[in-house]
């Protein structure tokens, strides 16, 4: 049985040391088996797209030893060694365009002289990036990997610099098309995908195979992968956790599984959670969360008023997939780029009053890791409430909305907005009504934001246990007002057949503190 790493993101040192490869060597075949090829992949952080960059290395530097064993080794491909300009932009903390440019010359002086060349670092980085290119490219084609391309954007997404960093790289990044001539192939990662109107208007001849359905399962371990590369550690904890077969496996795809880049792809695994899982004897734990969830996605949710209750289920047209724009960020499209939102399913839909018919994007949490680590990142962001604190959170307000106990349940909530610091406050009913939702949701409660009935919306609806909670949120009104709409508009006719109690429950936000300010129950049934 290899030894597995999670850590160790070098081709030659995976192999070397014998770590356990998925062999993903079928896909780098497609890639390199044209004359030549330039080509774009974003995916999630911790997705291997390293490893990807590092295996093409190996590949153009001739090193055929290191795929004995693999897909690869016996394809019909000549191994001609090529110079490799590798870039990595992942350790880049530049904040200004002065700093990336003495970050991008950098890293140019290192890869010259790899190649015995004395750069001329006094003049752009676009210019140093040509002559290196040139430099080099006149003697052999060249080969460019370039790893996180997107780093030093998103760094800087709400960076009011951002525009002049932006015009940097795309300065930077359109070298890859005016020495077109000079390259056997390029290859650009990241997290983002970036529209054509941005980064990219400068380097439209890159094929983007981010979407692409032969490349979907590229990088991430299928359901088939997992069975048959981790099959004997597999069956080491079905013995030690005393579970069936179809037990384990509809667990541990539960947990890790669930991404889908492509409509109709299979969905995979996250394959360092995967193997994280397996290096810490099968325990079911969110290992998403020691990356981080980035500072400013946080922060562009709260300021663009992004209402998790409501818009992380809206679907989304084609578009949405190339809508990431430095000047006009959307927190849902970059939910989805970073990995906290996959595909879910895609519709055809007919467009009302035309013949014409449109696909449509239904979202969704890939799986309960990321969910767990969406919700209590965001709940420590908002609310001020830390990880390590929101387990036993879950568990006393689950014990007391099951019980029926209303007033406990809003006591809770009451001491969690009391603690929110004041400079996240935000005077509007969204803001309130999101927190809420986004405490009752992180609970695995069944809530529902913006219920349709037929007199109208109902705010929210918690299901649990026996229970029914139909809530009504005001903002420096009352929760008299509240508890009157829910009567007046009937809201619990459409759950008077569930055989469960109905509680009404009106509650009232006081901007000015925000705390909740008061509530008022009613019981049905």
């Amino acid at each position: 049985m290899k030894d597995l790493t999670g850590s160790v993101y070098t081709f030659s040192n995976l192999i070397e040391g014998n770590f356990l490869y998925v062999d993903k060597t079928e896909y780098i075949w497609k890639l390199i088996q044209p004359a030549s090829g330039q080509y774009f992949l974003s995916r999630p952080r911790r997705f291997g797209k390293s490893l990807t960059i590092s295996t093409l290395e190996a590949v153009f530097q001739g090193r055929r030893e290191l795929f004995r064993g693999l897909g690869l080794y016996h394809k019909p491909y000549d191994w001609k060694p090529y110079p490799v300009i590798r870039l990595d932009f992942g350790t880049c903390d530049s904040r200004t365009p002065e700093q990336l440019t003495v970050f991008l010359l950098k890293k140019l002086k290192r890869a010259a002289e790899d190649f015995g060349m004395k750069l001329n670092c006094e003049q752009t980085a676009t210019a140093a990036f040509e002559d290196l290119v040139e430099h080099i490219g006149r003697k052999e084609k060249i080969v460019i990997l370039i790893d996180e391309y997107d780093k030093p954007l998103l760094s800087n997404a709400l960076n009011p610099d951002a525009e002049q960093i932006l015009d940097v790289l795309k300065s930077f990044y359109s070298v890859i098309k005016t020495t077109e001539n000079l390259q056997r192939f390029v290859f650009l990662t990241g997290v983002s995908k970036f529209s054509h109107t941005s980064v990219f208007s400068d380097l439209n001849n890159l094929t983007d195979i981010t979407m692409h359905r032969q490349y979907a399962d590229m990088l991430g371990y299928t359901q088939e992968e997992l069975e048959f590369y981790f099959g004997d550690r597999i069956e080491h904890l079905i013995e030690q956790q005393n579970l069936s077969k179809p037990e384990m496996l509809a667990k541990i795809k539960r947990w890790y599984n669930g991404y889908r880049f492509e409509g109709s792809a299979p969905t995979v695994y996250n394959p360092v959670s995967l193997v994280q899982f397996f290096n810490n004897n099968g325990i079911f734990s969110n290992y998403w969360f020691q990356t981080g969830t980035p500072r400013f996605l946080l922060q562009l949710i709260k300021e663009k008023k992004f209402n998790c209750a409501t818009d992380l289920t809206k679907p989304v047209a084609e578009a949405f997939f190339n809508a990431f724009d430095i000047s006009s960020l959307d927190p849902k499209v970059l939910l989805y780029q970073t990995g906290y939102l996959t595909i879910d399913r895609v519709v055809e839909e007919h467009v009302p009053f035309t013949d014409q018919i449109a696909r449509v994007y239904y979202m969704r949490f890939p799986n309960l890791e990321v969910e767990y680590s969406f919700n209590d990142s965001l709940l420590e962001y908002l609310a001020a409430v830390k990880q390590q604190d929101a387990e036993q959170l879950r568990i006393d307000l689950i014990k007391a909305a099951g019980s029926g106990d209303i007033d406990s349940f809003m006591k809770m909530l009451r001491t969690i907005f009391a603690n929110i610091p004041y400079d996240i406050h935000c005077r509007e009913e969204f803001y309130y009504q999101s927190l809420f939702y986004l405490i009752c949701y992180m609970l695995k409660l069944y809530v529902q934001a913006e219920v349709r009935t037929n007199s109208g919306r109902i705010d929210m609806t918690i299901q649990v246990g026996g229970w029914i909670y139909i809530i009504e949120f005001k903002l420096d009104k009352s929760a008299e007002e509240a508890l009157k709409q829910i009567k007046e508009k009937n809201y619990a006719e459409k759950f008077y057949l569930s055989g469960k109690h109905i509680m009404l429950t009106g509650v009232n936000f006081n901007s000015s503190t925000g705390q909740i300010e008061h509530w008022i129950s009613e019981k049905l049934l």
